[in-house]
C-alpha cells in the first residue's frame, strides 16, 4: 500500500465520530438528555452543513459549542481537507458538558487531528467542559477578552427551555439577549462572538421563525449578521429520525456584522440522504417582510409557495380590520379540575375541546371520552365564560402525524342548547369584543381556514405543531363582504376538500 492510497482506504474521523454516535446514543439516560436536549448530528446532516461554508479564511478560528460526539467538527475537518486546499490551519474550540460524550469528542478530535496532518493542515483543539453561556458572559461583559474569538461556528445546540429564574437566563439578558430556549441563546452568544464577515451555520428547530417568544431572538440575529441560505427539510422525520425529534428542523448560514443581503438562498430536500436539493435565490423582502412588524420569517421553498405568498399577502385586511379578535380559550382544565363535570347536568355550562371538533361542526357532548363536557357554573368560572353566539374555533395544537396544520370548526348554538359555553385553553376562539359572529361570515372563515391554500402558506412562516393567535392575526384576510359571500355558498355540512379549494381559490383571484 503507497502513501497516496492510504488516505483513501483509513476511515475519516467523521466515520468515527458517527460511529460513536450510534453506539453511545442509546446507552444515555434519557431524563438527563432531555434535561440536556441532546441530539446528535447523523453525518450526513453534518456533511451537508460544512458544504455550506462560503469561502474560509486562510486560519480558521473555528467554534462547536454543544459538540456531543464532535459529528460536526469531524465534518467540517473532512470538508477543509478534501475540498479547501487553501486553508492553512484550524483552531477549534469545543464546549461539551457531559463528560460522557466528552471522552468520545477527544478522540473525535484526536481522529481529526490525524486526518489534517495528512492533509498538511495545522490542527489544534481545546475542550471546555464549562457552560457554553456562562462561559461566555464573563469575559463578554466584562470585556476582558476580544469578544470576537472566531471566525467560523458550526453549531447543533441542545434543544431545551430555559428556566425564567435560571442563571442561565440571568446571564443572557445581562448580555442583551431575551430568549427561552437553549438553541436560540447558542446561535445568539456564539453571534455576539463571531467575527465581522465571520460564519455561522446552524441546524435548529425551524419555531424560531414566528411567534411572539422569540421576536427578540429574530431582531438580533438581523442586528448582528446576514441571513444569507436556509435549508428545509421536507419532511420533519428524517434529520434526526433516530432521536424521535418532533420539531422541524433548518439549517441556515448567517455571516456576521454584515447588512443583510438583498438576496437569499432557499434549499429544501426531503431528507438528508437526497443528494439533489432543490435551490432557488429570491428577494429577502419575501421572507422577511417589510412592514412585519413581528419580523417572521417566511419559507417559500418552491416557485409555487412564493406565488402561493403573493397572492395570500395580496388579500386587502388584517384581522383588526374585519372587526374581529382571536383569543385563546380561558379554561385551563388542571386548573379548573374541581369545577370540571365528566357529563352536562344542571348547573353546568357545555365545555368544548378539540375532541369536539366534528366536520367543521362542534359535536357536544361527546359521552364517554376521556375529557369533561362541562364547566361548573358558579362565581370562580364566570370569567372563563362567552356568551351564547356563533364562534369559529381552530386547534391550538395538531399531532405531527396530522396533514394540517389549521383546523378550523363553528360552534353553534343551534346545535348546542346553552346561554354560554366555556372553550377549553387548546382553542383558539374568534369572536366580536367577546361576543358570537354573524352566521355567514363565520362559514366564510371556517372555508378561508380550512383551504389547502391558506393552510400551505401558514406553514410558509410555522415550523411547529402550535397555532399561536398571534400567527392568526399576522395572517392576510378577504373583505367581510367576500367571506359573507363565500359563507353564503355552503349548507350546514363542511364541503368535501375540493370543494373548499374552489370556493377559496375565488377569494385569491
Amino acid at each position: 500500500m503507497t502513501l497516496a492510497q492510504e488516505p483513501a482506504q483509513r476511515p475519516t474521523a467523521l466515520n468515527q465520530a458517527d460511529t460513536r454516535r450510534q453506539t453511545i446514543s442509546p446507552t444515555l439516560d434519557p431524563e438527563r438528555r432531555s434535561k440536556l436536549g441532546q441530539y446528535m448530528t447523523p453525518a450526513p446532516v453534518a456533511t451537508f452543513m460544512s458544504q455550506m461554508f462560503d469561502t474560509l479564511p486562510e486560519d480558521v478560528q473555528l467554534l462547536d459549542a454543544g459538540a456531543g460526539v464532535g459529528s460536526l467538527s469531524a465534518a467540517f475537518v473532512h470538508e477543509v481537507c478534501q475540498n479547501r486546499p487553501y486553508v492553512r490551519s484550524i483552531d477549534l474550540t469545543a464546549f461539551e458538558v457531559d463528560p460522557v460524550l466528552r471522552e468520545q469528542l477527544e478522540a473525535t478530535l484526536s481522529d481529526c487531528e490525524s486526518e489534517c496532518r495528512v492533509a498538511g493542515i495545522s490542527f489544534t483543539f481545546r475542550v471546555i467542559s464549562e457552560d457554553y453561556i456562562l462561559n461566555a458572559a464573563e469575559p463578554l461583559l466584562a470585556q476582558q477578552a476580544t469578544p470576537n474569538q472566531y471566525n467560523c461556528a458550526i453549531l447543533n445546540p441542545p434543544y431545551a427551555k430555559i428556566n425564567s429564574n435560571s442563571i442561565t437566563r440571568r446571564a443572557l439578558r445581562e448580555m442583551g439577549i431575551e430568549t427561552t430556549n437553549l438553541y436560540t441563546a447558542f446561535v445568539a452568544v456564539a453571534l455576539l462572538q463571531l467575527e465581522d464577515q465571520g460564519q455561522l451555520v446552524a441546524i435548529t428547530p425551524r419555531s424560531f421563525c414566528n411567534g411572539t417568544y422569540f421576536e427578540p431572538f429574530r431582531r438580533l440575529m438581523f442586528e448582528r449578521a446576514s441571513l444569507c441560505h436556509v435549508h428545509v427539510y421536507d419532511s420533519r422525520k428524517h434529520a434526526f429520525k433516530e432521536d424521535d425529534v418532533l420539531q422541524e428542523n433548518i439549517i441556515y448560514r448567517l455571516v456576521g456584522g454584515e447588512p443583510q443581503a438583498e438576496t437569499i438562498t432557499i434549499s429544501s430536500s426531503h431528507s438528508p440522504a437526497d443528494l439533489n436539493p432543490m435551490s432557488r435565490e429570491i428577494p429577502f423582502n419575501e421572507v422577511v417582510v417589510p412592514n412585519d412588524k413581528h419580523c417572521y420569517i417566511r419559507l417559500a421553498v418552491s416557485e409555487e409557495d412564493g406565488t402561493l405568498a403573493i397572492r395570500v399577502r395580496a388579500l386587502p385586511h388584517s384581522l383588526a380590520d374585519l372587526g374581529i379578535k382571536v383569543s385563546t380559550g380561558r379554561v385551563v382544565d388542571f386548573r379548573a379540575r374541581e369545577h370540571l363535570r365528566k357529563d352536562p347536568e344542571p348547573g353546568t355550562v357545555p365545555l368544548i375541546y378539540p375532541s369536539h371538533f366534528d366536520n367543521g361542526y362542534v359535536s357536544w357532548p361527546k359521552l364517554g371520552g376521556k375529557k369533561a363536557n362541562a364547566l361548573a357554573d358558579n362565581e370562580d368560572t364566570a370569567k372563563l365564560m362567552v356568551p351564547k353566539g356563533i364562534y369559529v374555533l381552530t386547534k391550538r395544537f395538531s399531532s405531527k402525524e396530522e396533514k394540517r396544520r389549521l383546523v378550523a370548526t363553528i360552534y353553534d348554538p343551534e346545535r348546542v342548547d346553552a346561554e354560554k359555553v366555556g372553550f377549553e385553553n387548546h382553542l383558539n376562539y374568534f369572536h366580536i369584543d367577546g361576543k358570537g359572529l354573524e352566521r355567514a361570515l363565520a362559514k366564510g372563515l371556517l372555508l378561508f381556514f380550512n383551504s389547502t391554500a391558506v393552510d400551505q402558506y401558514f406553514r410558509q412562516f410555522s415550523g411547529h405543531t402550535q397555532v399561536n393567535a398571534t400567527d392568526l392575526r399576522n395572517l392576510h384576510y378577504p373583505t367581510v363582504e367576500r367571506l359573507d359571500e363565500v359563507g353564503r355558498r355552503i349548507g350546514d355540512e363542511l364541503p368535501p376538500q375540493e370543494e373548499i379549494d374552489e370556493i377559496v381559490e375565488t377569494l385569491l383571484v
